[in-house]
């Protein structure tokens, strides 16, 4: 019986290899051993992204920074994040890039069902907690105790809601807040 085109998994360190080799276009993700390219970016998602960064970073305490757009090694994944929280500075990571983060950032305008699919890359590099801002229902879903492969804590934010990290000590984000027009 035909069952379709095999898909041959990649490695981080052979996307790595193709990458500096000018093999792989830009613009591009690898999750769980696939090859993505990057959808472009709405004004919206830009909008709630520069937010995001403005918000965290003057609520992050020390010993923390903000990585806008930039990857994280993980086992078989190198997903570039909208928005990660990374213990540390970031003259640690000057040879090689984080592989987790206390707070992982994704804001789905058009994106929703393929950030989901990094979810389970984000729990097995036990990345402590991961929001997915759906900017067109204004609501966050938060993703929080990685244990194996997924979440074992999720909720749904709405506006009227505020947002804490249970890893990171910061102010609250007030949904109102971050959705405002």
């Amino acid at each position: 019986m035909y069952q379709g085109p095999k898909r041959l998994p990649m490695s981080v360190q052979a996307y790595h290899a193709l990458g500096r080799m000018g093999l792989i276009p830009e613009k591009t993700e690898l999750v769980h051993g696939q090859i993505y390219r990057k959808m472009p970016k709405s004004p919206l998602h830009c909008a709630l992204l520069l937010r995001l960064l403005w918000i965290l970073q003057v609520r992050i305490p020390a010993g923390y920074f903000v990585r806008p757009e930039q990857p994280l090694t993980l086992a078989d994944s190198e997903p570039e994040p909208d928005l990660s929280v990374i213990s540390g500075s970031p003259e640690s990571f000057l040879e090689s890039h984080p592989t987790t983060a206390e707070l992982v950032i994704e804001i789905c305008v058009s994106s929703y069902d393929y950030d989901q699919e990094k979810l389970s890359a984000y729990a097995s590099a036990v990345v402590q907690e991961v929001w997915l801002v759906l900017a067109e229902y204004r609501r966050v879903e938060v993703y929080r105790k990685p244990a194996g492969d997924h979440y074992t804590e999720t909720l749904t934010l709405e506006t009227g809601d505020s947002l804490t990290c249970s890893s990171v000590a910061m102010a609250a984000i007030s949904l109102d807040e971050l959705f405002r027009s």
